[in-house]
């Protein structure tokens, strides 16, 4: 609609200069030091909804960070959207190799670069924005709600319990998440589904001290060589997991869906380097979009034990550690997959050593069937203002919220992301593009009328 475009047109610099605002907010939910931050970034989130034209914003207490939750009820026999997004971002370490400071945003060559950027505050706050557009310009043609939290980057430990408590509060037709990745502005794309995450840490230990490396090595085991011979053995030859049981449950992708996925534009040479690699890795048997969408992965996500420290201390280390996750497709679940990992580890490791492996967090996956209505207005939306359909895509990441918002409201959820896999999401340096921003704030809208339309047909 015109009248979209003119306010949107007028509003741009506005619009940025206020997502600036919450990028300045170090909102890092892993770090207790930043627990006032966190609190300071809710009640910015619940400001920003009642200027954009929500009826009422408030914040609810959890056993962790606060829930931000608003909504406009324009005619309770219309359809009604809710809108998920996570105010809380990762950790910026390491800060040595960021341009600029993660919390100090800063423009260059049309990109925004701060941490949550992209993930997710730019994201979540284009619907924010798409909102006030609609109020303003009286053309809202759904119910909205919003809920945003801010725990997702800690596996969101209570917002189970927050959405069973006000199942009545958050009734709704449909989730709409922009938390993902489109492959380009040339060529959009949407995530058809996430993937699941099991993630533990694990805890090798051998003697009950540091022991000096000269008088004991040879005699007793390192645990750091004891856990490296241990995470070596979770792949084969041609990269396949080796834990029994590990593909029981996966669901095969068709060869139908297979051929769809590599309609989408990929030129290996480009690919790696970007990633400043010399030859990819991955599963026998499979491409590259397929190993980061549609199959399982077991990945290390840090290591460590004895001296780490500047100069030398030659100990033979008590104990070593590392952080492993496993990403999970669709027929997986995260509770069975996690009993799998731990029990495998502690059944490989050898008498020579003590095993202590516990669950960090995880979720299950998730698919958004492309014949549903949720998915077809925003595929219609999409091609509304890029000139050509998506591509229909499997995202690598996990958003664990998918399957409680379906087991508990019984809701299908939709993705309209419109971040890219360049965005440096967890790393630093992270980014969004400022033409990836307000084509969120303008296709939002298009999403909110053809939805109403769908439902009305």
């Amino acid at each position: 609609m015109q009248a979209w475009k003119e306010y949107q047109s007028q509003n741009k610099d506005r619009f940025l200069n206020e997502l600036l605002e919450l990028l300045r907010i170090p909102s890092v939910s892993a770090r207790s030091e930043h627990k006032t931050d966190m609190v300071e970034c809710a009640n910015a989130v619940k400001e920003k909804l009642l200027q954009a034209g929500a009826a009422k914003a408030e914040i609810f207490e959890t056993n962790g960070y606060p829930v931000v939750y608003g909504e406009k009820i324009i005619d309770p026999s219309k359809p009604t959207v809710l809108v998920y997004g996570h105010y809380d971002v990762q950790p910026p370490d390491p800060l040595n190799l960021w341009h600029s400071g993660p919390f100090e945003p800063v423009i260059k060559d049309e990109k925004i670069y701060a941490r949550g950027a992209c993930d997710d505050k730019g994201q979540f706050y284009m619907h924010i924005k798409a909102f006030e557009t609609m109020v303003k310009t009286n053309s809202l043609s759904t119910n909205v709600k919003f809920i945003i939290e801010g725990e997702e980057e800690v596996g969101s430990p209570n917002l189970a319990t927050f959405i069973q408590e006000k199942k009545d509060m958050l009734k709704a037709d449909v989730i709409l998440i922009s938390d993902t990745a489109m492959l380009s502005l040339q060529t959009p794309s949407i995530d058809v589904g996430v993937r699941g995450l099991t993630y533990i840490e694990v805890e090798i230990t051998g003697p009950n001290r540091d022991l000096h490396s000269g008088v004991y090595g040879g005699a007793v085991a390192n645990p750091i060589t004891i856990l490296a011979k241990m995470i070596a053995s979770l792949h084969d030859e041609n990269n396949h997991i080796t834990i029994p049981g590990f593909y029981d449950d996966v669901l095969e992708s068709s060869r139908q869906e297979r051929a769809e996925m590599a309609k989408a534009p990929y030129i290996e040479e480009e690919y790696k380097q970007d990633l400043g690699v010399q030859e990819l890795w991955g599963e026998k048997g499979y491409t590259t979009n397929e190993r980061t969408g549609i199959r399982p992965t077991l990945e290390v996500n840090g290591i460590w034990g004895g001296y780490t420290e500047e100069g030398a201390k030659t100990v033979l280390p008590s104990r070593a550690f590392a952080k492993i996750s496993c990403r999970l497709v669709p027929n997986q679940t995260s509770a069975k997959m996690t009993e799998l990992l731990i029990n495998h580890i502690k059944a490989i490791a050898p008498p020579s050593v003590t095993v202590k492996a516990s669950e960090h967090h995880g979720g299950d996956p998730y698919l958004t069937p492309i014949d549903s209505l949720e998915y077809q207005a925003a595929s219609k939306a999409i091609e509304t203002t890029f000139g050509k359909p998506p591509i229909p895509v499997r995202g690598g990441g996990s958003i664990p919220i998918t399957s409680l918002f379906q087991s508990i409201l019984g809701l299908k959820t939709v993705f309209l992301g419109f971040g890219l896999d360049s965005d440096n999401l967890h790393s630093p340096n992270e980014k969004f593009n400022l033409a990836n921003f307000y084509k969120g704030i303008e296709t939002i809208p298009y999403f909110h009328q053809y939805f109403a339309e769908l439902k009305k047909a």
